[in-house]
């Protein structure tokens, strides 16, 4: 396993505010976010973040969250769980309960998450970044009006609504193991983002959507794309296919930008999962993916063996930024989580793949059949920006330089998340590809 070469560097923001790990859903819950420090450590211990722009994003407010959400909803997220956990046999409206439980600090969680995937798209749209990193994001199953799958607010949402006010279509891919509902849901009729998931289906796995005639409405038919799959996929089936489906993507509906979820349970002895994965291979979709030379957001999702979930993160941040990195663990703050081999690379287990050949090529037919139904997209790019909207990064951003005289941002980007706010830029509204 090896990380990309110096040559094929892009530049890359990456968000990070300390205090989203310290955040607890309770002793019993799958879900960790000290799993986020862990992966920062890791980025650190390797000298990544001299590599790239480091910035502490802001915390998205309750009215953009309602951008995607409803009021009621979002309202509910704030009070909830004002002093500690309520009692989860309370009924509730926002299916708040063992899945997605109240905890100290609920709302200010959403809130980094989200702010972070939000600013990353301005981040993009601004021409400031190649690629934007927010491990903090990724909560894929999150609806509308309620928490689900352990997701409360979804960013990915809220981070493809930005980057829509300027670039005509998006792509969004999802390689958690999970099929990614929540963001499919929320664009299922709309012809300007095409969902792509590839997930566990079947045997009552959650969230139980994601059949592979599972296609859009309306505008938005053939532009959900879903390829599910059986348990025990490895690195060569799951590369192979992948890197087939995402090319006829490519070819047929032509994005302006990519968002990419990450969730690392579909990797190889996840405590949730059921796939057989490697480290390398879940990074090479990634590469793969960078290759592609789009603007492009990569997020977090699913991961539940906590070492596992930081290794992949943070071999994968070396992946954006074209680094190589060791596959011996340096000596940090976490170094005992990763014994007793202390290595990066995780060993697939002994599972059977119950993915059969002719099955792939049922599949992938039935995808490059929905495909070739699509209208071909116009031959557009990014649309302009239309002027007194640029930003003067000099202005809105402390500039650093490390040791090596490249220059490396310290300070939070605010101001420039809340230059791209305006929804008019184009008469376009959020609501015209949620509703």
């Amino acid at each position: 396993m090896s990380s990309a070469s110096p040559a094929s560097k892009r530049t890359v923001s990456f968000f990070h505010d300390p205090d989203f790990g310290q955040h607890y859903l309770g002793p019993e819950h799958a879900m960790k976010p000290f799993r986020f420090a862990l992966t920062c450590e890791l980025v650190m211990s390797y000298g990544l973040h001299e590599q790239m722009s480091i910035y502490s994003p802001r915390l998205l407010s309750s009215m953009e969250m309602t951008k995607f959400h409803t009021e009621e909803y979002v309202s509910f997220l704030q009070q909830v769980a004002p002093d500690g956990p309520v009692s989860q046999s309370e009924p509730n409206p926002f299916n708040i309960g063992e899945d997605c439980p109240s905890f100290v600090g609920l709302f200010p969680y959403c809130q980094r998450s989200c702010g972070g995937s939000v600013t990353g798209a301005a981040h993009l749209i601004a021409g400031h970044s190649d690629i934007a990193v927010n491990w903090m994001g990724g909560m894929h199953h999150a609806k509308r009006n309620e928490a689900s799958g352990f997701c409360y607010a979804n960013d990915i949402v809220l981070g493809i609504l930005e980057l829509l006010k300027f670039i005509p279509r998006v792509l969004y891919i999802d390689i958690d193991i999970h099929h990614g509902d929540g963001v499919e849901e929320a664009f299922y009729t709309t012809d300007r983002v095409m969902t792509v998931s590839f997930h566990k289906h079947g045997n009552s796995f959650f969230p139980g959507t994601g059949a592979v005639s599972d296609a859009g409405v309306g505008p938005g038919l053939g532009y959900a794309v879903n390829v599910p799959l059986n348990d025990g996929m490895d690195d060569e089936s799951y590369t192979t296919l992948f890197k087939a489906v995402i090319r006829d993507v490519m070819e047929h509906f032509r994005p302006g930008a990519i968002v990419l979820q990450c969730g690392a349970d579909s990797l190889a002895n996840d405590r949730l999962g059921c796939f057989n994965l490697t480290i390398g291979g879940h990074g090479e979709c990634v590469d793969f993916v960078k290759s592609l030379g789009l603007p492009l957001m990569v997020l977090g999702g699913g991961g539940y063996t906590l070492p596992n979930v930081a290794r992949c993160w943070a071999y994968e941040t070396a992946l954006c930024v074209g680094a190589r990195i060791p596959e011996e663990v340096p000596k940090h703050e976490f170094y005992e989580y990763y014994g007793p081999d202390y290595c990066l690379n995780i060993v697939k287990n002994n599972q059977q793949n119950m993915n059969t050949r002719e099955d792939f090529d049922r599949l992938y037919q039935k995808v490059y059949t929905q495909l070739r139904s699509i209208q071909p997209a116009p031959g557009v790019g990014l649309t302009s920006m239309p002027a007194g909207v640029g930003l003067d990064l000099q202005a809105d951003i402390d500039m650093g330089e490390d040791s090596a005289g490249n220059s490396r941002v310290t300070a939070t980007a605010a101001d420039l998340g809340r230059t791209l706010d305006a929804e008019d830029r184009r008469g376009l509204r959020p609501s015209e590809f949620v509703d």
